[in-house]
């Protein structure tokens, strides 16, 4: 296949309709274990990589075309609109992606390409036990010897820590005292020794969670991201794209699922009430994501109002798979067909919108506090 260079907004959209039959080999397939897909999605990578079009976004030096995040935002809705999942490794890449890049681009330079050919697949190692919204509690630690830095400690609710590759891993290298401030940022090998997995299985029945445990596990100071001492700033700089670039790529995909449902036979009979709110909180997300990547494009730090994008999407994914599952009727509950078997998973996934990445009530404190300018302990 002879593939053209592809260089302003309307080529890429004329590639992806050229590409129709090449995409077609990348469509999901039903009953894919969550293995098949990881597998999938790294084919298509080294597919769109070869073809000039995954490298968008990302600069040239790191395997990447140039441009900003809204290059990268415009290639996730196209994908999404020929019918595509968007592969697993592409949150993790955003979210850790960015952290190498403002904070250790050496690792960048290394590890970004790869990801981009579908050659790896990072986790984020942040969520412990007794530590979900309140990363300042956190207990996984890290000290000095004579090897380097040795990490002890558990993560829990990691995304494909059984299947990654590296993970970011977030431990206390100060105090407990310190909280915030005596927190660091590490690239951890999962092969390296010391380093288990261990899959948990959510109520869809996928594995798609682990808990990572952290036993004496030695890495050197070249994998330290940002300074010793400062991986709270860090956290909080690679949130900004967890939450905007996430909602961009979660909203496009909820837009096709909205127009599936629409199509469906028995749409009449769910509320206009309920199609409409669905319609309004989305597009609220996607005018609300946009805008947060336009200023990162800009080289600009969102800080505490990227929550309102996580309040927003959680609302939308909450509402859209409502609404699937009204269209879907009887077949939701009973239908052993896979459209039905993934609205369920979808629907069930989707409870827990509220709580992941940080729980909502979190989030509006944040944004009461911190946005507004509310005073503390007033609702």
């Amino acid at each position: 296949m002879t593939v053209r260079a592809v260089e302003r907004p309307a080529d890429l959209r004329g590639w992806f309709g050229d590409h129709v039959e090449e995409l077609r080999a990348f469509v999901p397939v039903d009953g894919e274990s969550l293995d098949d897909r990881v597998a999938r999605g790294a084919a298509m990578l080294g597919f769109l990589h070869g073809a000039g079009v995954m490298g968008r976004g990302w600069p040239e030096a790191w395997g990447g075309a140039g441009g900003t995040a809204i290059d990268r935002a415009l290639v996730y809705d196209l994908l999404v609109r020929s019918g595509l999942d968007l592969p697993e490794s592409l949150a993790p890449l955003e979210v850790l992606g960015s952290a190498l890049s403002a904070y250790a681009p050496e690792l960048a330079a290394t590890h970004v390409p790869r990801v981009l050919r579908g050659q790896e697949l990072w986790c984020q190692g942040f969520s412990e036990p007794d530590a979900g919204s309140d990363l300042a509690s956190l207990r996984t630690r890290a000290h000095r010897s004579a090897e380097g830095w040795v990490l002890t400690g558990q993560k829990v609710w990691t995304s494909l820590g059984h299947l990654a590759d590296y993970c970011g891993v977030l431990a206390r290298t100060g105090t407990t005292d310190e909280r915030h401030r005596g927190l660091t940022l590490f690239w951890v090998d999962m092969r390296a020794d010391g380093v288990g997995a261990r899959p948990l299985q959510t109520l869809t029945g996928e594995d798609e969670f682990a808990e990572v445990f952290l036993d004496e596990v030695v890495v050197d100071d070249s994998c330290v991201i940002g300074e010793v001492g400062q991986g709270w700033a860090v956290a909080m700089h690679l949130l900004q794209y967890e939450r905007g670039m996430w909602a961009w790529q979660r909203q496009a995909m909820l837009h096709q699922a909205l127009e599936i449902a629409m199509a469906h036979d028995e749409m009449d009979e769910v509320p206009v009430d309920a199609i409409g709110h669905a319609f309004c909180v989305l597009s609220s997300v996607r005018a609300r994501s946009a805008r947060t990547i336009e200023r990162l494009s800009r080289g600009e730090i969102v800080g505490p109002e990227v929550s309102i994008d996580k309040i927003l999407l959680g609302r939308a994914e909450q509402a859209v798979n409502d609404v699937v599952r009204l269209a879907l009727g009887r077949d939701f509950a009973t239908s052993d067909a896979a459209a039905a078997e993934r609205a369920r998973g979808a629907w069930f996934y989707s409870r827990a919108a509220s709580i992941y990445g940080g729980a909502v009530e979190v989030q509006l404190d944040l944004v009461a506090q911190r946005v507004i300018g509310l005073p503390r302990g007033t609702r």
